[in-house]
């Protein structure tokens, strides 16, 4: 297909995308106050009409008067990212797997399947958490000051979270992957455990949007578990990759094990010595010299 074909494909699986992102945002709209309410669930609310001081509760406000307007784009837009997901990682999918070769798109089949869920399974974390994270960083607030949080920013909030660790639930996934392309090894996975613990609790810390231990240890916890399991994945995969080829795990300017088993020699075979000087190799015959010398020299 020339460039322009292509680019012409680009932009048709581009507008599919878009025009489905458009619809399901613009239905997410009409249930926009009943999203506000999910996302604005796991904030600890004040009674209303009683005026509570302390890290007890928060009071859910909008700033400004543009504020309840911008929210609304934003949850509609969030929402149809979400929903509408499965048509445009198709058209995505449609636009790349022409150039793929068929083990290629196996391996792409397996890796999406075990995607979705790990991301879905590590925002659904997020959001079962959040209850407890806002309670401990609310818990902060000194006596005799009030929690007045913007609904924008509960909504920032509670979407960082869920992609902080919808993301991060993908990173095991990712360690498959090159094993699968032999980039690295199981075996050598699992030489790095104590490092990719220490890391993954430091990434935990600091990744997350709270401050609290409670958010580090939900997310650095299951990522731990998700390596191990990585690991064994991929020494699987070793083992089934050895069985078909034992050379497989080789570089490219790896030398493969060599059998140095020494073997019977058979009878000597003689061999006549070579002349060696010019007119010992010449034939005599003066066309095969020039001034005397050979025709070589």
């Amino acid at each position: 297909m020339p460039l322009a074909e292509h680019l012409r494909e680009l932009r048709n699986r581009l507008a599919k995308g878009l025009l489905a992102i458009t619809v399901v945002s613009i239905v997410a709209a009409f249930y926009s106050q009943q999203l506000m309410e999910f996302l604005a669930d796991p904030v600890p609310r004040c009674k209303p009409g009683v005026k509570e001081t302390g890290g007890h509760c928060a009071t859910v406000t909008f700033n400004d008067l543009l504020s309840p307007f911008t929210t609304t784009v934003k949850v509609s837009l969030m929402v149809g990212i979400i929903v509408s997901s499965p048509v445009w990682l198709y058209q995505l999918w449609a636009f790349i797997a022409p150039g793929l070769h068929k083990h290629e798109r196996k391996y792409t089949y397996w890796f999406v399947a075990a995607a979705v869920p790990l991301f879905f399974g590590g925002g659904w974390l997020a959001y079962t958490i959040l209850p407890v994270s806002m309670r401990v960083l609310l818990g902060i607030t000194p006596d005799g000051a009030e929690n007045l949080l913007p609904m924008d920013t509960i909504l920032d909030f509670t979407v960082r979270m869920v992609l902080v660790f919808g993301i991060s639930f993908e990173l095991p996934l990712l360690l498959v992957m090159l094993n699968m392309t032999g980039m690295v090894t199981g075996r050598r996975m699992m030489t790095w455990w104590r490092g990719v613990v220490m890391g993954v609790f430091i990434f935990g810390a600091v990744a997350t949007p709270t401050t609290d231990p409670v958010g580090m240890i939900a997310l650095a916890g299951p990522i731990v578990v998700l390596y191990f399991m990585a690991v064994g994945i991929s020494l699987l995969n070793d083992r089934r990759r050895r069985r078909k080829d034992p050379d497989a795990e080789l570089d490219d300017d790896e030398a493969s094990v060599l059998d140095l088993t020494p073997e019977a020699i058979g009878g000597i075979e003689p061999v006549p010595a070579p002349k060696a000087l010019p007119e010992q190799a010449g034939t005599g015959r003066a066309d095969h010299r020039v001034n005397g010398f050979d025709d070589v020299t």
